[in-house]
């Protein structure tokens, strides 16, 4: 079944009515961030490739006004532990353990020499955590944008995205590339954002069709990058890079790869053959969209998928069983192509497909999957949408 879209105005709305139950304050201030999927070009934003997410219509709010103290208060909707830190201070890691990524954040603009005054916050989110769709990122986008608005500042976009990603890097631990904060930040309606990750530049390429959208299907099996996996196949790329005596994997083909194979050894070479042939999948995907061709995007998603099964070693049963069954229905039932999408190790699957019949295939997909693996997956459609903003 194709789930809604949860309005942002409604979220704005109980983000800023649960900061008047939780903390007794009344909202000045409100930031929106999106979560993101990738279309194609995965695991290569921190190999100096190409990647092409969106910005999904799911965000993440935040609801707050200054407080005239020294303090940051900040609550969720879900009644977690309200965390509470001194903003006049240098931040370290804290806890609860889920307020470092609003901790790194404020790091950052005190880091560039900005007085932070204290300040109550709500936070209420659409976006699925644990599900591949950059909760993360959409949350310290969105505490940018609101310490933007609480400052009276603002940010140059890029920046503000590179800000983000450190907060993830020393706060949260996770050595993630510049693809979700970038796709977050600079997100549009009716635009991919084609990072390329060498130069740092985003360009935004045109998904205008309305008679095709994207099924995002949260598998509900979710993953933790800080766990080792997604840092030790980081560790594989460079290893494999030193290896090839190339400064970056821009520099380095296919033919390359098969030279050194051995060299390379098991599993550095079959993770080497992802990264050179996931880049030209995404530039070849790019150039598809260029002339309006979308029906050459369904083999190059499968071959994106088969390659982060087999040689990056990064999804899993239920991404597969979801992935295989979205071909079952194939370009007859609607769909064009299907992958899974973001880290891996669970999380969801992206499926382009024709809108007139996206209903069907998210109540199929739900149906079979469940028969399958027992689980109920979350399933809603997303076309590319506004990124960070502060909204009124």
């Amino acid at each position: 079944m194709l789930q809604i879209n949860p309005n942002l105005a409604d979220l704005v709305s109980d983000a800023a009515s649960s900061l008047l139950a939780r903390l007794q304050s009344t909202a000045t201030i409100t930031a929106a961030a999106p979560g993101r999927v990738n279309l194609i070009g995965e695991h290569i934003d921190y190999c100096d490739g190409f990647v092409m997410p969106f910005a999904i219509d799911r965000y993440i709010v935040i609801a707050g006004c200054a407080n005239g103290t020294s303090n940051a208060r900040i609550a969720t909707a879900l009644g977690e532990e309200i965390a509470t830190f001194d903003v006049s201070r240098q931040q370290q890691e804290g806890e609860p353990k889920w307020s470092n990524y609003i901790r790194g954040v404020v790091r950052g603009f005190q880091d560039r020499g900005h007085h932070i005054p204290g300040f109550d916050a709500c936070i209420l989110s659409s976006v699925p955590g644990g599900a591949g769709l950059s909760s993360s990122a959409a949350l310290e986008c969105a505490t940018a944008t609101f310490l933007e608005g609480l400052l009276d500042t603002r940010l140059d976009t890029k920046e503000k995205a590179l800000l983000c990603q450190k907060a993830e890097h020393d706060f949260a631990h996770v050595p993630c590339g510049i693809m979700d904060q970038f796709a977050s930040a600079f997100g549009k309606p009716n635009r991919l954002v084609l990072i390329d990750c060498q130069s740092g530049e985003p360009e935004l390429v045109p998904f205008e069709n309305p008679d095709l959208t994207v099924l995002i299907a949260n598998t509900m099996v979710h993953h933790e990058l800080s766990d080792g996996g997604y840092a030790a196949r980081r560790k594989h790329t460079e290893e494999g890079l030193a290896l090839l005596g190339k400064s970056s994997w821009r520099d380095v083909t296919a033919a390359d790869v098969q030279a050194n194979w051995s060299k390379l050894g098991e599993p550095v070479n079959r993770r080497a053959r992802h990264v050179v042939g996931e880049i030209a999948r995404t530039i070849d995907a790019a150039a598809a969209l260029a002339r309006n061709d979308f029906e050459a995007l369904g083999p190059l998603m499968a071959a994106s998928h088969d390659s982060l099964r087999d040689d990056f070693e990064v999804s899993c049963s239920e991404l597969d069983t979801m992935v295989e069954l979205a071909r079952k229905i194939g370009r007859a039932g609607g769909v064009i192509g299907a992958r899974m999408t973001g880290g891996g190790f669970g999380g969801s699957t992206v499926t382009l497909c024709e809108s007139r019949k996206a209903s069907e295939i998210a109540t199929t997909l739900a149906a079979e999957y469940k028969k399958a693996t027992g689980i109920t997956p979350q399933i809603f459609a997303s076309r590319p949408s506004r990124g960070a903003h502060l909204v009124g």
